[in-house]
């Protein structure tokens, strides 16, 4: 009898749950389907890099297919679930035709999307850090609002353009905020008038301490470090509204801004809650220590999407949604799952974070191992090492090699790219052919993907002023 096991999710806990799945079982034995909206696996430690122009954004993913050769990779969007049944419920990408998925072994690895807060004009004016997608738009915006800031006059309009707001001090903001303005403090050699002004950053922490999940010393050594290079810190201090042009902080101060970005933590996925599975207070779903879901028998869950118990915690709270945790969560889920087939034993989670890294840009970076402290340059090349040997796949290490190598000999590319992957519609033939007995014809352009009108006059394309 061939089994199939269903894997709803590609993220780190997804991915290593397949693979172990491949390695464990024989190919008669069970069938895997892995159901993921994307083609590839985001490697999240790096995104920071490739926000900041230091890696190329195709080499901080991995393309799920050429690591994957036998599972059957299906592409759509989790809507719900009927465990009574055996039913994942899956759309397409393609159309909203929804598909009912049968399994006999589920497991849920579908992540967590970026937590918010009903602060005023949040969702409206502020952008997140937790894909691809965002990480480019903020790389983006930072190039644009360089090029706006250079043609103004008014120092103090300037000064609004290149001032930088980052909400939530944990991993992902500190090290994004940290890229960035490396990122910032290389372009800006290239704006005369931008360079006279300076840049702004400013790091907003609700708690007393930046990234409370590392050792205070360390904490303290990133603070310092982020403060050396002029990055304005306000810890136990709140957002309370964002507008176009300004955030307003806690206390009435008003900043004048352009940018506001949001990495004050993660919460689940919400689909989560119309799986037909329990769930805890925050959202998570209700798991033992071997992550099968309370109350049932053959569906598992893991990673930010599950409340595995953290030994860390003498098991009295869920682990935290790193990297780390999620990758061993997958592959113990996998053999725990061929374990329940009758290949090998069920056993319980029993990992407790062995380091964390924490790279800052500049060659500088913080990092705790095996009890022992690093931090500046010895820091930040372990950090390196660390992530260079959990990227999966050969190709994938060489191209993080290349990339840095390169930064290091020739420096960052200052190219804003806001239009990739929107290009402008086609305009009709009659628009490029002039027509020999009225002369000329000139053809006015809509807005392009950033806003910017223009018009195209004999093939140049001409941009007001």
């Amino acid at each position: 009898m061939s089994w199939h096991i269903v894997i709803a999710g590609g993220g780190f806990g997804g991915f290593h749950a397949a693979r172990t799945l491949e390695k464990t079982l024989a190919p008669q034995a069970a069938r895997v389907t892995l159901v993921t909206d994307s083609n590839f696996m985001l490697y999240t430690p790096l995104l920071p890099g490739a926000a900041a122009g230091t890696l190329e954004p195709r080499h901080v993913v991995v393309p799920l297919r050429e690591e994957l050769r036998r599972t059957d990779l299906r592409l759509g969007t989790v809507t719900g679930a009927d465990p009574a049944t055996n039913t994942l419920l899956v759309r397409a990408p393609e159309s909203d035709a929804v598909e009912e998925l049968r399994y006999d072994q589920l497991v849920v690895a579908l992540g967590s999307v970026s937590r918010t807060l009903p602060v005023p004009g949040l969702a409206e004016h502020a952008i997140g850090f937790k894909s691809l997608p965002e990480a480019i738009a903020l790389r983006n915006r930072l190039l644009r609002t360089f090029e706006i800031a250079e043609r103004m006059t008014d120092s103090a309009e300037r000064a609004a353009w290149l001032t930088y707001v980052f909400v939530g001090a944990g991993y992902a903001g500190l090290e994004g905020l940290a890229e960035l303005q490396d990122c910032a403090a290389d372009v800006i050699e290239l704006y005369p008038r931008c360079r006279t002004s300076g840049v702004r950053f400013i790091l907003v922490e609700a708690q007393e301490r930046v990234m409370p999940e590392i050792p205070a010393p360390l904490a303290e050594f990133s603070m310092r470090e982020l403060r050396s290079r002029g990055i304005d810190i306000r810890t136990n201090t709140t957002l309370d509204a964002v507008t176009a042009t300004t955030a307003t902080l806690s206390g009435g101060e008003v900043i004048p801004t352009r940018t506001v970005v949001w990495t004050a933590g993660v919460r689940p996925q919400p689909v989560i809650a119309r799986l037909g599975l329990p769930t805890d207070r925050g959202g998570r779903l209700q798991v033992d220590r071997t992550m099968r879901v309370s109350g049932t028998e053959n569906v598992w869950a893991i990673g930010d999407a599950a409340a595995v118990p953290d030994p860390a915690q003498k098991l009295e709270r869920p682990t935290p949604p790193t990297a780390q945790h999620a990758i061993r969560q997958g592959r113990l889920v996998a053999r725990n799952v061929a374990a329940t087939l009758g290949t090998g034993t069920v056993k319980p989670f029993r990992f407790k974070t062995k380091g964390v890294f924490v790279d800052m840009g500049r060659g500088r970076a913080v990092a705790s191992t095996m009890g022992l402290r690093w931090r500046g340059a010895p820091a930040w090349w372990l950090a390196r090492t660390y992530h260079l040997a959990m990227m999966p796949g050969t190709k994938r290490k060489l191209r993080l090699l290349v990339d840095w190598n390169v930064g290091l000999l020739f420096g960052r590319d200052a190219s804003e790219l806001g239009q990739l992957g929107h290009p402008e519609g086609l305009i009709g033939p009659d628009a490029n052919h002039a027509d020999p007995s009225t002369g000329p014809v000139e053809a006015v352009a809509g807005p392009d993907a950033n806003g910017a009108g223009g018009s195209v006059r004999d093939g140049a394309t001409v941009v007001p002023g």
